[in-house]
């Protein structure tokens, strides 16, 4: 095999310091701690008995609120925090 088709695992991704680790965490943690949440206490899911409930009711629903903000972090901040920490410990070496 040549040995331009089979690397090795890149360098950094082989030593993943804690705190990048930490914030690419964070999203999908959150998104856990929403659905245990949800699991926990589903009398606050409107969906699920929705007598006499208004439009507000069914867009804050706080179990389905910190999931989209855990997604919401995992997907459009954590990203952005990762590369710039890999880019300055990159410019340490």
């Amino acid at each position: 095999m040549s040995s331009e088709v089979v690397t090795g695992i890149p360098e950094r991704a082989a030593h993943r310091p804690g705190r990048t680790l930490a914030i690419q965490l964070l999203g999908p943690v959150t998104i856990l701690g929403g659905i245990v949440w949800a699991i926990a206490q589903p009398y606050r899911i409107v969906f699920l008995h929705p007598h006499g409930k208004g439009l507000y009711d069914y867009i804050a629903q706080p179990p389905l609120l910190v999931v989209f903000v855990g997604a919401m972090f995992a997907l459009l901040i954590a990203p952005g925090l990762v590369h710039d920490l890999e880019s300055e410990s990159g410019s340490e070496s």
